[in-house]
């Protein structure tokens, strides 16, 4: 599965921004602060990557429906299914 340059371009952008609340968060630790503060800051790098991820798998979708002629063979629905579920 090959991640298209449009959809590649808004999934780099995602994870950089969730490496920087990443280095955030451990910056935060580091610095003793509050857990509610640490917690709410992992959760929405959590919730960036799964949003990344989603976006990657969406696209796969995508090409496995348009993309039946491509060089490697589609994904089965099982596979597609499953990395889904990895995310889940």
């Amino acid at each position: 599965m090959k991640v298209g340059e449009d959809v590649s371009g808004a999934v780099l952008n995602r994870l950089r921004r969730a490496q920087g609340q990443l280095t955030g968060v451990i910056a935060m630790i580091e610095a003793g602060r509050d857990c509610k503060d640490v917690v709410t800051q992992l959760a929405a790098v959590s919730r960036a990557l799964d949003r990344a991820g989603f976006k990657i798998i969406a696209s796969g979708m995508r090409q496995c429906l348009a993309d039946s002629d491509a060089d490697a063979p589609p994904m089965s629905e099982e596979e597609l299914e499953k990395l889904f579920l990895a995310l889940a």
